[in-house]
């Protein structure tokens, strides 16, 4: 990377968000473009979690961008492997690989007020940016928790994000640490071979039965020969998740009967009454995610698992839970989420006023149609505050998020000259209060559970409380009455001077 090179707009992050991103941008005719990433391939937390038994929990038709349908998709709900595969492949096929930039860590984003532009230090260097797409995503930085002692313990310690594969678990005495989406997978897939399992639980998960099946020769080769099936495929299971979407944001109520289906699956698994008891819930279902899976239950009856309270404390090789119950292990394997609402990025990302985005963001996050942030010129977020699902595809919600891109490129288009979009406080504040008052009768605020939607004051600031096509209608054009615009003042070069708000009978914005 060159020391001063400069480009027009810089990507971070090579996920699905990142890589999508990358795609529009050349759609849309711009091809002078990096994207960065810290490790040496691209794929996001598909990269990252290569834990046994890593698989989606959307189905795979649902799960991959509208613009590059698979038709090769191996199973009704795809692994890790193919997954990442996928994404390597957009990469080739979109003519990515050029633009790409491995190996090269944001340390620092700093707005250069001077000349409307982002100053980027990288771990390969430094360039400029005019705009930039943060994309770095909720589950990137894992999160383990301070546990007392933990310094001490003399085994293996890693978290699910980062498995270690040449640590032999075969005959060890293993500790899983938590019971998301992660561990729910790792537990039936390592139980076989570990000498004994011990799950700490600190809140009991509602599981679902995993409809799962292999797309056979033939269906994969009608979905090549005729896609408009794999379209109609991908638009029935789309269909049919919106549907759901009311029980979740409006009447949770009604979830009930999806409750009583989630306990007879226990049920059928799990006959011993004291471990079904440790093992059912005290809040409505969907208040955390709904995990899926047809072995975790069977796999926490056999002999060689025990699930005790939350881990509370590490003596040596002793680990000692909530409840008070001891157990000696080897390993510890920690499945306990990620820095959702305290995302590392913002730490790095220092605005107009010399604040970084965690400074802003310290009373709860905040965005404009989930993409930008007062104070912070040119910068857009993809899966930004309150546009995650709770029973749908995240990939519906960034396609959403990359046309709300593709228009402010195309506004500072119009423009003209050297500009710059700041989203007002008060713009950000109104969208930020529709979400928060509509947040209020959803299953995630009113279920009675902690879950990580929360950010550390009890404030849902991860998820969207609608469906992804009203979000597709909120993100469709930039409101330029949202912003304002800053352009150099006059008689400054394009290249220095202070930073002026445009005048309003030159751009038509008023105040």
């Amino acid at each position: 990377m060159a020391e001063h090179e400069h480009v027009r707009v810089a990507v971070v992050g090579s996920g699905f968000g990142g890589l999508g991103a990358a795609v529009r941008l050349r759609r849309e005719g711009i091809t002078d473009f990096v994207v960065l990433e810290r490790a040496g391939s691209v794929g996001g937390t598909w990269r990252d979690n290569s834990y046994p038994g890593c698989a989606c929990d959307v189905p795979s038709h649902l799960y991959s961008f509208s613009f590059a349908p698979n038709p090769d998709w191996p199973r009704t709900f795809s692994g890790q492997r193919h997954i990442r595969a996928y994404l390597e492949h957009v990469a080739d096929t979109f003519g990515l690989r050029p633009h790409l930039r491995f190996d090269a860590e944001v340390k620092r984003m700093t707005w250069d007020a001077e000349r409307l532009r982002w100053r980027i230090e990288t771990g390969r260097g430094k360039l400029t940016a005019d705009v930039v797409v943060s994309a770095t995503g909720p589950l990137s930085d894992p999160k383990i928790p301070d546990i007392p002692g933990l310094d001490t313990f003399p085994g293996k310690v890693f978290h699910s994000a980062r498995w270690d594969h040449d640590y032999d678990l075969a005959g060890k005495r293993v500790a899983m640490i938590g019971t998301g989406a992660s561990a729910i997978q790792i537990v039936p897939s390592i139980q076989p071979v570990v000498g004994r399992l011990t799950l700490f639980q600190r809140t009991p998960a509602w599981v679902m039965p995993r409809v799962d099946r292999a797309i056979g020769p033939a269906e994969r080769a009608l979905h090549r020969a005729v896609p408009l099936t794999a379209r109609l495929r991908r638009g029935l299971l789309w269909g049919i998740r919106e549907l759901q979407v009311q029980a979740f944001t409006k009447h949770p109520e009604e979830l009930g009967l999806v409750e009583r289906l989630a306990r007879r699956n226990m049920a059928r698994a799990i006959k011993d009454p004291a471990l079904r008891a440790k093992l059912t819930p005290d809040y409505r279902i969907g208040c955390k995610r709904i995990l899926l899976s047809n072995d975790y239950y069977p796999a926490l009856a056999r002999p060689n698992v025990d699930v005790v309270g939350g881990l509370a404390e590490v003596r040596g090789s002793t680990l000692v839970a909530a409840d008070g119950s001891e157990a000696e292990v080897d390993a510890i394997v920690f499945g306990t989420g990620f820095h959702v609402t305290d995302m590392p990025i913002a730490e790095r990302v220092v605005g107009a006023d010399g604040r970084t985005l965690a400074e802003t963001w310290k009373d709860g996050m905040q965005a404009l149609r989930g993409a930008s942030a007062a104070g912070f010129p040119n910068w857009m977020t993809i899966i930004g505050p309150n546009t995650g699902l709770g029973n749908s595809s995240m990939i519906l919600m960034i396609e959403s998020q990359l046309n709300y891109m593709a228009d402010y490129l195309r506004q500072l288009d119009v423009l003209g000259g050297r500009a710059a979009l700041d989203a007002r406080p008060e713009a950000v504040r109104a969208w930020n209060d529709r979400v928060q008052e509509r947040m209020k009768r959803t299953v995630w605020n009113t279920g009675g559970c902690t879950s990580w939607y929360l950010d550390a004051a009890g404030r849902n600031t991860t998820v969207w409380p609608g469906t992804t096509s009203e979000f597709r209608r909120a993100t469709r054009r930039v409101d330029l009455m949202e912003y304002r615009v800053l352009r150099p003042p006059a008689g400054a070069s394009s290249e220095a001077g202070a930073v002026a708000e445009a005048d309003t009978a030159k751009t038509g914005v008023t105040a």
